[in-house]
């Protein structure tokens, strides 16, 4: 059985459950004599965690990685590196009342018909605490990237149906790192409005990119467009994704959505990055651009329609403590898989 590894030549495999023991990430294909700031990759951990921040759930882990190999005297050896994360304040009794049950919106019921067994306690491995896993690699992957010149950073452009307007992405600061401080002050209020109505609501991520180099990316199956679009769409709760002017561009004609270009001292320059940093899935070397929809967090305490395991007709109504909106601790996830994207694809170039 697969679907537990991401990548080609770079390599991440995750495991562990939400109310496992662990978690944890073994990262292949990691180059040698790469410094390993530990203190940057906890500082990813903890944008993640839950109980880091007042909008999500309260839940309160660590996540303090531990790192079980690859890394001598400070500095990467090339050997698989393997980085876990122990669960300490897990209720599983609080999921005890739903395991016969499957949850609306949630893997429960593909879970149990694929595998025929689930862990019921906080959906095992459905749940989305697999993805710190995967911010470990993707903090890895950052700090290679980092000396190649490339950045990434991610913040909130949606709220419910609270939009961002007048974007600044030079200071992202705030729980929802959102570009338009004016705007981030209504998301919050949607949120908490959410909560109090033992609701949730969904929003928006948009992803920026810069220092990339042109020719990353690879025809027809393996365009880096495609391979963010797939990295980024396996993270549980993300429900669409574009890149550029994605869907807008539909409603553009061609003379406005093309990106006009200019020779300026031997180097070629974009007038405009409608396309978002790739044409014909291979970096151009302008900014990649790309946004990532996230659906409202599945459990909430109300009482909804649902059947059992026996498929008998009942009510459902989850306890437990549960983000009322994902998308500020989805934010570090989103960069994380673009990282290891982003990683993959460069040392795919590198091998030619």
């Amino acid at each position: 059985m697969g679907g537990n590894t991401f990548g080609k030549i770079l390599t991440v495999t995750t495991f562990g459950e939400s109310h496992g023991k662990a978690l944890g990430c073994v990262v292949d294909g990691f180059p040698a004599g790469i410094p390993f700031d530990y203190d940057f990759i906890q500082s990813e951990m903890d944008r993640r965690r839950p109980g880091a921040n007042s909008l999500g759930t309260k839940r309160n882990e660590k996540d303090e990685i531990k790192v079980l190999s690859g890394v001598f005297e400070g500095v990467t050896t090339g050997m698989p590196i393997c980085m876990i994360l122990e669960n300490t304040d897990q209720h599983s009794k609080d999921y005890s009342a739903i395991k016969d049950l499957f949850r609306p919106s949630h893997a429960d019921y593909t879970y149990e018909m694929k595998y025929g067994i689930r862990d019921y306690r906080g959906g095992g491995r459905s749940s989305g605490r697999e993805t710190s896993s995967r911010v470990a690699a993707g903090a890895l992957a950052k700090l290679y990237l980092k000396t190649k010149g490339i950045e990434i950073k991610a913040g909130t452009v949606q709220i419910a149906g609270v939009k961002a307007v007048n974007c600044s992405w030079d200071n992202l600061v705030g729980e929802l790192r959102c570009p338009d401080r004016e705007k981030e002050i209504s998301m919050i209020a949607e949120i908490e409005t959410a909560r109090l109505m033992n609701n949730s609501v969904g929003g928006v991520i948009e992803c920026h990119i810069t220092g990339t180099p042109v020719g990353l990316g690879e025809p027809c199956f393996d365009k880096l467009s495609s391979s963010l679009a797939y990295a980024i769409m396996s993270i549980g709760a993300c429900k669409g994704f574009e890149i550029g002017e994605g869907f807008e561009s539909a409603r553009m004609k061609g003379s406005a959505f093309n990106d006009q270009m200019r020779a300026e001292g031997g180097n070629v320059d974009f007038l405009s990055n409608h396309s978002g940093g790739i044409l014909g899935g291979i970096s151009n070397g302008n900014e990649i651009v790309f946004r990532a929809a996230f659906k409202p967090t599945p459990s909430i305490s109300r009482e909804q329609m649902t059947v059992t395991k026996n498929l008998e007709n009942t009510t459902c109504l989850v306890k437990g403590r549960h983000d009322p909106c994902i998308v500020a601790r989805a934010i570090v996830v989103v960069e994380a898989m673009a990282a290891l994207t982003l990683m993959d694809a460069y040392l795919i170039s590198e091998a030619k």
